[in-house]
């Protein structure tokens, strides 16, 4: 009897693009998770004082006469969540350019759901906070925390379709977008003309280096610096500049696809007539070769996707939960806190109500009128489930808050409920897609006779 020798593969299988995202992130929900908590615990503890004192140390970064002093908070919300808001925007850009936004049929769905998902919640937050002190909140339900909610989608495994993870990651990327034009028009300071125009020259500048074929990233990290400086003097957000930034890097690789397979088979098989059985090392021909493919790899891929697939593990395992840590402490008594207060209920039924109205309603109406169609094996109790996750909006929610409350009260409700109504969302739209898709299998299942 012969034994059948099975070979190894060569190379390991590389995954997609979309389901190397979808781990990163799906593993960040579980790190930010542990931050929250920890910061929850941290502000509720004995030491709780010491958790604002902490937030509230002033960092200063001096060069020649120029000082920069900032809280540590404020270089957190200010400085590293420009780096998020980057990677944002390459995911952005990307989707626009090769993904689920390239083409308007695509495209069409997850934009109109993502559109009444910002609206309806919107709307839900005027209904109990217009006309009041409060009313700046509105823009708190809108938003969609992509790392949480496709760490639920992830925890159901193969249960969910495929296509349901891409229309729910491309409904938080336009979701993103929606926030970052809100934040830039609506929460803004007094503007300063003079700081605007030169981040406009700044910005002017990158675009000329991105048509001038330029793709090293140090100059695009120089002027990204001070185009951040002069948004942070300019009264519109800063982080706003790390999305302009992320819209000027060359998405285009310097080597054609089909060119690298065809010359990687030329030196693959230059690579194969060299070995000869040697297994000590590389020859000088040898080493060469093998540098030519890996200048090849690079060269395939474009900025963009190098930068997002660099940045993206610590925007994921770092700054976000440091983030969160900064952020999400909440110091729950009874003075400080109240989720029976308009602001509170504002923002609990934006995100756990609203999203749901908003993402199904909008998406039903663009099937409906024949706008767009379905992701391949989904059906509409998936979407439901779908919309409900929307509802976790956390790390944007957050975000929005400290821009939109001076006021310590309403702010430290609106960071109390946009936990709460994330847990419920969450919780809620893991359950219904859970015994759904456990019901609709065991129907599918063939009976036996």
């Amino acid at each position: 009897m012969t034994r059948t020798r099975t070979r190894k593969p060569l190379l390991r299988t590389v995954a997609s693009q979309f389901q190397q995202f979808a781990a990163i992130e799906s593993s960040g929900g579980i790190v930010l998770v542990v931050f929250t908590f920890l910061a929850l615990l941290w502000a509720n503890s004995p030491w709780s004082e010491s958790y604002s004192n902490f937030w509230h140390t002033e960092v200063s970064l001096t060069v020649g006469s120029s000082v920069l002093a900032l809280s540590l908070g404020h270089w957190i919300n200010d400085g590293l969540m420009v780096i998020f808001f980057f990677v944002v925007g390459l995911e952005i850009k990307r989707e626009l350019l090769i993904g689920e936004l390239a083409t308007p049929r695509k495209a069409m769905l997850p934009i109109i759901a993502a559109l009444g998902g910002m609206i309806v919640p919107a709307l839900f937050y005027a209904l109990f906070n217009a006309g009041t002190e409060a009313e700046h909140g509105w823009g708190i339900p809108m938003a969609t925390d992509i790392a949480f909610a496709l760490g639920v989608l992830t925890m159901l495994g193969p249960r969910v379709p495929l296509g349901l993870k891409v229309f729910l990651l491309a409904l938080a990327i336009v979701d993103d977008l929606g926030a970052v034009l809100v934040i830039a028009f609506f929460y803004t300071s007094d503007i300063s003309w003079a700081a605007l125009g030169a981040g406009s020259v700044v910005l002017v500048m990158l675009m000329a280096m991105n048509r001038l074929n330029i793709r090293h990233p140090i100059p695009y990290a120089f002027f990204g610096i001070l185009l951040w400086l002069a948004f942070l003097k300019s009264g519109v957000h800063a982080t706003v500049s790390g999305v302009l930034l992320a819209m000027t890097i060359p998405a285009r690789p310097s080597l054609d696809p089909q060119t690298l397979v065809e010359r990687g088979r030329e030196l693959l098989s230059a690579l194969e007539r060299t070995t000869n059985g040697r297994r000590k090392g590389l020859s000088g021909e040898q080493q060469a070769i093998v540098q030519e493919i890996e200048d090849g790899c690079d060269r395939v891929e474009s900025p963009l996707q190098s930068l997002e697939h660099e940045l993206h593990p610590w925007v994921t395992y770092f700054i976000m939960p440091v983030f969160a840590l900064a952020n999400a402490g909440v110091t729950v008594t009874p003075e400080s806190v109240s989720l029976l207060h308009p602001v509170g209920i504002g923002v609990i039924t934006g995100l756990v109500l609203g999203k749901l109205i908003g993402v199904s309603l909008f998406s039903w109406l663009s099937v409906r009128l024949n706008l767009a169609s379905l992701p391949k094996g989904t059906t509409w109790p998936h979407l439901i489930g779908a919309a409900l996750l929307a509802g976790i909006g956390f790390t944007m929610s957050l975000f929005v808050a400290h821009l939109a409350f001076r006021n310590d009260f309403f702010l430290q409700t609106a960071k109390a409920s946009i936990l709460i109504a994330s847990m419920l969302a969450g919780t809620i739209g893991y359950a219904f897609l859970r015994i759904y898709t456990r019901t609709a299998s065991t129907r599918d299942a063939p009976q036996e006779t």
